[in-house]
């Protein structure tokens, strides 16, 4: 047995670019094991991965664990949101995934949204405005340019739900995830005929929506992993459900991830529905709520940008009155699917470092933009905001959010927040907890306070204000070849 108190429980952590699993301990929380490996994802139009990449990394990050990944008691999955999985009568990949960030599909969400009562009904609805992230207006893609890939379609799963039935052999989802497929109703919490009859998805292919807390199964023995038989799984997640859990959020307090894609988000225990598209009212993973806006342009694109200019992604320089917009790969909020970079107020005596702050200030901008429409109205707006995710660390990202959003933030010590939230749900199956209370023991939130500043009132409105001047430039459909 490793070095432990309690039983332990898997993590893990299936993201755009890396598969991560964690083996940690039940009762302190302590991660005894680690492991991560490798995807692709394909350039130009479309992002796409083939699902058995994340399945291979899975065994591979697991393997790594060592002996404390046989030890786990229980298993969960969190994954990238979105992307459409098509499964052939064998279980074998129809063809690549269509990942979240592929922004094709921007055409039929218009349609999508036109056709079934515009963006106030869709919001009523489902939870959510179509745009092109929305599995539902990938699905209407794939019918309009690949048909004969709908026709050899037998089971459409979300990326978490591929590892969950390859590790049980039971189709399932979560309400988490579900929620943000755009044919999941947020009023009934059950798949929409209507929407689904409309995009002409047969609801027999889809998976059964397990309830929080729920077992869904055990670890097959086919399943090659190293895991004890009768390890239980448990119903897994999207990613942002599983970071929510993983820092035991409770409502009111605002989260900043900083990711491949920037995402701001909080709690509610009322059901939102944001008829400007801009907030996703997507459900978590406990029966609550998790009102979410998403920017598809965060770390990746700010790391773009650095390496484009030499320079070190930390060696930003003030005193810049540039505004650089940096939606490299078009932009989800604001809404501007066919948008790329801009840079406005280039000078001659602007300096790389000034230029680099722009593209950070232009991300942080987006995702500061949706945050009160993301918090209840009673919620704290002078509260600490926590910053997660692989960008939180990194000093010109949190002074950027702290200059312009004039709050305090605290940076939670815990890493691997999404893996540590799956934990924290396979921890809940096992002893009957509910899952965040579990994290809250593990005390994962903790960290440091950066105090309060002024908010840089000018900048914000210089970035608006390219923003809304330019706004014929950045919804014209570019070539993105």
């Amino acid at each position: 047995m490793s070095a432990a108190e309690g039983p332990l429980v898997v993590g893990v952590d299936t993201s755009t670019q890396s598969t991560k699993a964690l083996v940690v301990d039940v009762a302190t929380g302590k991660v005894v094991a680690s492991g991560q490996a490798p995807h692709t994802v394909s350039s130009g139009a479309g992002r796409e991965s083939d699902p058995r990449q994340w399945w291979d990394a899975l065994r591979e990050a697991l393997h790594q664990c060592g002996d404390a990944a046989r030890e786990a008691a229980a298993v969960s999955v969190g994954g990238q949101q979105h992307g459409l999985v098509t499964l052939d009568a064998q279980g074998a990949p129809v063809r690549p995934a269509l990942l979240w960030n592929d922004v094709r599909s921007a055409p039929q969400a218009r349609r999508l949204v036109e056709e079934l009562g515009g963006p106030k009904a869709w919001a009523e609805r489902t939870g959510t405005v179509p745009g092109a992230s929305i599995t539902a207006t990938k699905w209407a893609w794939l019918a309009e340019h690949e048909p004969e890939s709908v026709r050899a379609t037998a089971s459409v799963r979300l990326p978490h739900d591929y590892l969950t039935e390859l590790l049980t052999g039971v189709g399932t989802t979560d309400r988490g995830d579900a929620s943000g497929t755009g044919w999941w109703a947020s009023g009934t919490e059950a798949y929409d005929e209507e929407v689904l009859g409309h995009v002409g998805l047969d609801p027999a292919l889809l998976p059964r929506v397990a309830r929080p807390g729920e077992v869904v199964g055990t670890v097959r023995d086919t399943a090659g992993l190293p895991f004890a038989k009768g390890t239980l799984v448990a119903p897994g997640t999207g990613d942002n459900a599983a970071a929510a859990l993983g820092l035991g959020l409770r409502p009111g307090t605002a989260v900043l991830s900083l990711g491949t894609s920037g995402t701001v988000y909080a709690v509610s225990e009322r059901r939102p529905t944001d008829p400007t598209g801009t907030v996703a009212g997507f459900a978590d993973a406990r029966g609550d709520w998790l009102p979410l806006a998403c920017t598809l342009n965060c770390t990746l694109a700010v790391d773009r940008v650095a390496a484009l200019l030499g320079i070190d992604r930390e060696a930003v320089e003030p005193g810049t009155s540039v505004t650089l917009l940096p939606y490299l790969d078009g932009e989800r909020t604001p809404n501007l699917p066919h948008a790329s970079g801009l840079l406005h107020g280039l000078r001659h005596d602007t300096t790389p470092g000034q230029l680099l702050q722009a593209a950070y200030d232009g991300a942080v901008h987006s995702l500061l933009g949706a945050l009160d429409l993301v918090l209840d109205e009673d919620a704290d707006r002078s509260a600490p905001l926590l910053l997660i995710g692989g960008g939180a660390r990194g000093s010109a990202w949190q002074q950027t959010v702290r200059r312009l959003s004039g709050r305090p933030v605290q940076v939670p010590e815990a890493k691997e927040l999404v893996a540590l939230g799956a934990a924290a749900q396979a921890a809940g199956v096992l002893t009957g907890e509910d899952p965040a209370a579990v994290a809250r023991r593990w005390d994962t939130a903790r960290g440091p306070v950066l105090e309060a500043g002024e908010r840089d009132e000018a900048a914000l409105a210089r970035i608006a204000g390219v923003i809304s001047d330019a706004a014929p430039l950045l919804e014209r459909e570019t070539d993105r070849r």
